[in-house]
């Protein structure tokens, strides 16, 4: 597993009864000469938090795999889910499957004290892929912050599935890995972190319509809006239990993390400025995914995030597009090796192949775990405070560079973090502490051949997203 490993520069303090310097160390004793000596500390002003939050390490061992198959199989024995499916039954269909959903969320915010507000929220549409009128509904509980409640990351994944006709919505679609494995992880998400308490807004979210044209993400795109949430990160998992790719590899270990890394909204101004500065590869989705993928070689074992500097799958979309749309961050997590055979077919054996999105091509144990990368994901952003706004640079034809950004007025803000890699670089390799300043020059970091960044501190060790500098990479607008 690789790590990040910040490249601090050793501190030099003076030591009493000496003339000379020493650096530092960890353990509170200098040796110098053959004298051990109090190390001196230094300001606390100018001391880093930890850049460890404990509790993320219970969070990625505590979703439970028995848990998610059993939310698999209750999915998957709603017949088909497809979105023009029977919503009358109490059995069979998509509207079974969604007032299930609904009552589990009530479960589980009855556990946490009424922690979660569960609402539905619906649209009627008609399309290519929706033959008559039909009304798609989602399903979300809200899990509100305490401190800043208005920013939200949120965790989705489809209740819909689909056989080789999309327009089919009788036969037996049971979806199991595409996609009841992404709506069993965000009810798991909800039953692990309902027993915390957060600084932002959580939402786990089960939408509709996504083989249809991706309306549930337009719809809780437009519903975020009018709530004026300032969506910090829409963490999309769709299929997120395979792990036998049909090229026959079989590997437990590794997710892919897709992210957009031209902002799909940016203005025609933001991309003359981003043509002349970069920005290219730094996006607020971008560098979302960055930070997911530090979390998962901080805090968990035997699992790689490949980052996938990509939309999506070739030529494929999923319902993190809407929300990207939107203008928001978002990414995609899904396994890293697919299996054809078990997406969008019929379910028959022909020339000796099984076909057909079944329960049996689900793994429990690689589900449990990429929930886990999503509940650290949303845990972590959610005590973190909002990344930086308003961040700057300055520097041309001059030996150093010059970072500056809005000082926030939120409590949580202990400092902020500067971060630079080399133009070619895929993730953040430096960065240093600043302090609660709103301005930090880098000396002798020519800003040609380097990329820069801020990110928010908070004192409990977590850390925002990395912002880029100029529209390019802003969270919020």
């Amino acid at each position: 597993m690789k790590h990040f490993i910040h490249k601090a520069q050793p501190k030099r303090v003076k030591l009493s009864r000496n003339s000379g310097y020493c650096l530092a160390g960890m353990a509170g004793l200098l040796i110098f000469g053959a004298v051990a000596v109090p190390a001196i500390a230094a300001e606390p002003s100018l001391m880093a938090p930890s850049q460890e939050d404990m509790r993320l390490y219970d969070i990625a061992n505590a979703p439970q795999a028995q848990r998610i198959e059993q939310d698999i199989r209750t999915l998957v024995d709603f017949g088909t889910r497809h979105t023009m499916s029977d919503t009358q039954s109490d059995t069979q269909g998509i509207g079974a499957a969604r007032r299930w959903i609904e009552a589990e969320f009530k479960r589980i915010s009855k556990e946490c004290g009424g922690c979660l507000e569960v609402v539905t929220v619906a649209n009627t549409v008609e399309g290519k892929r929706i033959a008559k009128p039909t009304e798609v509904v989602n399903v979300i509980a809200i899990q509100r912050g305490n401190t800043d409640p208005k920013r939200v990351v949120m965790m989705s994944g489809d209740i819909d599935s689909r056989v080789t006709d999309v327009l089919d919505a009788t036969s037996i679609s049971p979806g199991a890995n595409d996609n009841a494995s992404g709506v069993a992880g965000a009810i798991e998400a909800a039953r692990v972190l309902s027993k915390y308490q957060f600084n932002g807004t959580i939402v786990y979210a089960a939408l509709s319509g996504e083989e249809q044209g991706l309306y549930g993400g337009n719809i809780l795109a437009d519903y975020a809006k009018a709530q004026g949430w300032q969506v910090q990160a829409v963490l999309n998992n769709d299929m997120i239990g395979n792990i036998a790719g049909i090229n026959g590899v079989i590997n437990n270990s590794s997710v892919r993390v897709f992210s957009e890394g031209v902002r799909f909204a940016e203005t025609a101004e933001e991309a003359k400025a981003r043509y002349f500065s970069g920005g290219e590869n730094d996006s607020a989705s971008r560098n979302l995914a960055r930070k997911i993928k530090s979390l998962a070689d901080q805090y968990m074992t035997n699992l790689d995030v490949m980052l996938v500097y990509r939309l999506d799958r070739f030529g494929r979309g999923g319902h993190h597009l809407p929300f990207n749309q939107a203008g928001l961050p978002a990414v995609r997590i899904m396994e890293t090796n697919e299996h054809y055979d078990r997406q969008h077919q019929d379910i028959r054996v022909e020339n000796g192949i099984a076909y057909g999105d079944v329960i049996e091509g689900v793994d429990f144990e690689f589900n449990a775990k990429l929930t886990a990368l999503n509940a650290i994901s949303l845990a972590a952003q959610a005590w973190a405070p909002a990344p930086p706004s308003k961040v700057s640079i300055e520097g041309q034809v001059s030996p150093s560079t010059t970072l500056s950004w809005q000082k926030s007025g939120d409590e949580t803000v202990v400092g902020y973090r500067v971060y630079w890699r080399s133009t070619t670089a895929p993730e953040w390799t430096h960065s240093r502490y600043v302090g609660k300043v709103n301005t930090f020059t880098l000396d002798n970091l020519v800003i040609d051949n380097y990329l820069f960044g801020v990110a928010s501190v908070a004192a409990n060790g977590n850390v925002s997203p990395v912002v880029f500098p100029g529209a390019t990479g802003a969270f919020f607008k």
